[in-house]
């Protein structure tokens, strides 16, 4: 006998909707989407933080040994939706779309930059 979700699963697309890389391999959804709040919120679960410290580690590197902190906390968030959302695209069959910062939602030309910078991360 199949459950609520797998009932769900057979009528329509199931899509995730956070940065929670254990609900996404327990629900198993189709596609998956996550945004800075939910990428925020992930980052400081435990079993999250080897994430967190890599992309640090790879901002303080492009940066330079000089960076200061805030320098490199600000370098490493635009990553981190990059790097969970590669992490995500491991478990989904199907796709991982990552938003912008909401705050931008009236500003067309900072929602492109911010888009094009998640599109250059993930390269």
């Amino acid at each position: 006998m199949s459950n609520l979700l797998d009932q769900l699963k057979s009528f329509t697309t199931v899509v995730a909707d956070t940065g929670d890389i254990n609900s996404i391999k327990k629900y198993k959804p189709t596609d998956a989407t996550t945004n800075p709040s939910l990428i925020a919120a992930a980052a400081q679960m435990p079993e999250y933080q080897q994430i967190v410290d890599d992309t640090l580690l790879e901002a303080k590197k492009e940066l330079g040994e000089g960076a200061d902190d805030k320098a490199v906390a600000a370098a490493a968030f635009k990553s981190l939706a990059v790097a969970f959302g590669k992490k995500i695209l491991e478990i989904v069959p199907g796709r991982v779309s990552t938003e912008v910062d909401a705050r931008l939602s009236f500003d067309g030309a900072k929602t492109i930059e911010q888009a094009h910078d998640i599109i250059c991360a993930v390269r």
